[in-house]
């Protein structure tokens, strides 16, 4: 990954911030765009953390709601380091409610954030990409988040659910409609991650029900999903685009 230009949404914390620090310590040069630099699980800031170890990392304030950002971002990421590499499409919200008790400003905000955002980021750089040369037949990489949920139900979770689902369907049709330009998309699909986060994450009755349905003796990493994304945005992935990697444990298949 050594002066590939890495942009990671969603790099603040948790998975993004493994991703981050991971592709960085590959020798990337990573844009952490988050609405924050707090890490939920604390610690110093990604950027912060990635050059404290010798990497090249900045962060940009981005909210992938908001389609003038997103754009400034790509922009100013271009200008700065000269070319745009990679894309990893990581920022997510969450806001579990059934059918039922789900609202429509809820439901409008995390398909906003969750699958529009990723649609926002796809278009902006796939702009850039194809303006680029190739290297080893390749413009540009594209790395989006999903989800087993966006496969199976998410208990009481719809609006999260349709947001990854969407985002699988939408990782095929950038991948098969850009392939003849360059362009590489594909997914990464976590299981059950243990980030460090509260709140629901760490729910008895989620984390019970996690456990049972992960065969592998233990809950995913973050870094489990970070190693992944790192074998997609590499020349290792060749002859791979529209895929879908499950990193679950092994959920999925039981």
């Amino acid at each position: 990954m050594s002066g590939q230009v890495c942009i990671v949404t969603g790099a603040a914390s948790g998975i993004g911030r493994a991703i981050a620090t991971l592709l960085a310590r590959h020798g990337a040069i990573v844009v952490v765009a988050d609405v924050t630099e707090t890490v939920i699980e604390g610690g110093v800031p990604t950027a912060t953390h990635i050059t404290s170890q010798g990497g090249s990392a900045i962060f940009m304030p981005t909210d992938v709601a908001n389609t003038a950002q997103i754009d400034d971002l790509v922009a100013t990421t271009v200008e700065r380091f000269g070319q745009l590499n990679v894309l990893v499409n990581n920022a997510c919200i969450r806001h579990a409610r059934p059918l039922l008790e789900l609202e429509d400003d809820d439901w409008q905000r995390i398909l906003n954030v969750n699958l529009s955002g990723v649609f926002r980021c796809c278009r902006a750089v796939v702009r850039q990409m194809i303006k680029q040369a190739s290297i080893d037949e390749v413009r540009g990489r594209i790395v989006n988040l999903s989800s087993q949920h966006g496969m199976i139900a998410a208990p009481h979770d719809l609006a999260y659910g349709v947001s990854k689902a969407g985002i699988s369907y939408l990782t095929r049709q950038v991948a098969a409609d850009y392939a003849d330009q360059g362009i590489v998309c594909n997914a990464v699909a976590p299981g059950k991650i243990q980030t460090g986060q509260g709140g629901r994450a760490i729910d008895p009755d989620v984390m019970d029900r996690a456990t049972r349905r992960t065969p592998w003796p233990r809950l995913g990493r973050p870094t489990d999903v970070a190693q992944a994304v790192l074998f997609l945005t590499s020349r290792d992935a060749s002859f791979m685009t529209g895929a879908e990697l499950m990193v679950d444990g092994g959920w999925m298949a039981a």
